[in-house]
């Protein structure tokens, strides 16, 4: 065998050795009951074909590889942005492992979670032993400030009330009677991570501020980044540009350190996170902001009960979205917007001019998240390009409207396609019967690019088969350089593949573009 202590080799090229290559083609003939290779064939093309894309996109039972987690995953994402905070999830122990693995595999950081590992006899007698006995233990072994509790479909389908189990824990001396458990439910069958996420966050904002009197502070603002994956560059570029207005301002759930500690010697199980102290302030600013309109409808709805104002945005990336969202920040806080600013929308105006001949026309297809596919779209037709196809397993037909309406604007998007509950299994019959230039998504997208040849830049949760993307913004002008420049990367690179064959086509393979 070609593996041995003195020649390790990793497993890429260990199972291109002939020994790897007859071992598995055996298991493949002996154990797998394979069709013969025609046949496989010939349904593979048969995939790649208008008939089989209409019996795809009519599918209604089955689905396919789902551009969306589960709502729990939101709600443990939005308890890491607050200070001192455990997640406690209220279900089974392997349902917690996929949220912290899934957090973790993206931001390469640990992502700290807790169970109260609910087992059969839990499922059957319900699960306030569990609650007493777990909450006991977070409080005793991590230290937290607050432990934020939510569900997972276990405890969701028995009914377990998580108010009334949290008051019994609190009889039975598991926590101090006036210690911070907020809580949300969180079915995982229903919705998906970005109704978790406004779940939790709701239920801090609830916690905190039920049965408070509220002072108004004029031109103070609360900040709402929704589920974010690019949480580190983001919200620190958002805090830089707010800064330098001068505005007062308070993010609500901000996990930019947690997911971003430094190696320095100390192991910080929390770090960053919105203070508490903070958190019962914000009920006295004048308006709330959400940069994702759809990551916190419930959480907006409350924000205007208290009688705050309320201003949802769909993830300001380019220019005129971080227009509108600067210009409704200088107007609640009165604070106008500095030349330094400006100066750096021209700068990325100045770049898309630059590169115009690149970029106009070339064709998209995009999913993710809405607020996130909305924004995209809107920047793609800023460059000139279109998109085409405009994806969300979690869209709604709120949505999908107010995307089509968006589209309709601009002649760039008259064409397009708006896709609101599909998953990426019809996405992959789009690109095969209406090809684009681009795909724009998360990793799973690796596929689609393996199966179609369309190539993909990633730049949405989950990222794990590449590195510290996170780290930088996608946000405001200078993350929508950020955008422009990993377009620009990806068009010249396929087109290198495509012009460096000596003699034959490298008459195009050019230094200067």
């Amino acid at each position: 065998m070609p593996q041995s202590a003195e020649k390790i080799l990793d497993h890429a090229p260990l199972f291109r050795e002939p020994e790897y290559r007859q071992m598995l083609a055996e298991k493949k003939l002996n154990f797998e009951c394979p069709h013969p290779d025609q046949i496989v064939t010939d349904q593979r093309e048969f995939t790649k074909t208008w008939e089989y894309r209409e019996k795809n996109l009519a599918r209604e039972a089955l689905v396919v590889n789902p551009a969306k987690a589960c709502q729990p995953l939101g709600a443990v994402f939005a308890a890491a942005g607050f200070e001192r905070t455990m997640s406690f999830v209220h279900g089974s122990q392997g349902c917690v492992a996929y949220y912290r693995s899934h957090l973790s595999r993206h931001f390469k950081e640990p992502a700290s979670a807790v169970s109260s590992s609910m087992t059969e006899d839990a499922a059957v007698f319900g699960g306030l032993k569990n609650m007493v006995d777990g909450l006991a233990n977070t409080y005793q072994l991590y230290d937290p400030k607050m432990i934020a509790v939510s569900t997972t479909c276990m405890a969701e389908v028995i009914g377990d009330d998580l108010h009334s189990f949290i008051e019994n824990a609190k009889d039975e001396n598991s926590v101090p009677r006036d210690f911070d458990v907020p809580f949300a439910h969180t079915p995982a069958f229903v919705g998906s991570h970005v109704d978790g996420y406004d779940g939790m966050v709701k239920g801090i904002l609830e916690h905190f501020w039920k049965g408070q009197e509220r002072s108004q502070v004029k031109g103070t603002i609360n900040i709402i980044p929704g589920f974010d994956g690019f949480c580190v560059g983001n919200n620190r570029e958002l805090k830089r540009l707010l800064d330098l207005m001068g505005v007062s301002y308070t993010f609500i759930q901000d996990a930019s350190d947690q997911f971003d500690t430094p190696s320095d010697g100390e192991y910080r199980m929390y770090d960053g996170g919105t203070k508490i102290e903070d958190v019962k302030k914000a009920l006295n600013a004048e308006a709330t902001v959400s940069l994702q309109r759809y990551n916190t409808r419930k959480t907006l709805e409350y924000c205007e009960e208290v009688g705050q104002a309320t201003a949802p945005f769909h993830y300001p990336l380019g220019v005129q979205a971080t227009d509108e969202l600067l210009m409704k920040v200088s107007a609640i806080s009165g604070k106008e917007i500095p030349e330094t600013i400006r100066l750096e929308r021209g700068r990325l105006i100045d770049a898309m001019a630059d590169s115009q001949s690149w970029l106009h026309g070339k064709k998209y297809a995009i999913y993710g998240d809405p607020d996130f596919v909305y924004a995209m779209a809107r920047f793609v037709m800023e460059t000139g390009g279109e998109p085409t196809h405009c994806l969300a397993t979690n869209g709604t037909s709120a949505w999908q409207a107010e995307l089509k309406e968006l589209l309709g604007s601009s002649p760039y998007g008259k064409d397009a396609q708006v896709w609101a509950g599909k998953d990426l299994w019809a996405m992959r019959s789009l690109l095969f019967t209406e090809p684009v230039d681009l795909l724009i998504g998360n990793s799973h997208g690796k596929y689609l690019e393996r199966d179609t040849g369309t190539p993909l830049i990633r730049l949405t949760f989950p990222i794990f088969d590449r590195h510290h993307h996170h780290r930088f913004a996608l946000m405001g002008y200078q993350g929508g350089l950020r955008v422009l420049t990993a377009i620009l990367d990806k068009i010249f690179d396929k087109l290198d593949r495509e012009t460096s064959q000596t003699g034959v086509t490298d008459y195009s393979y050019d230094l200067t573009r």
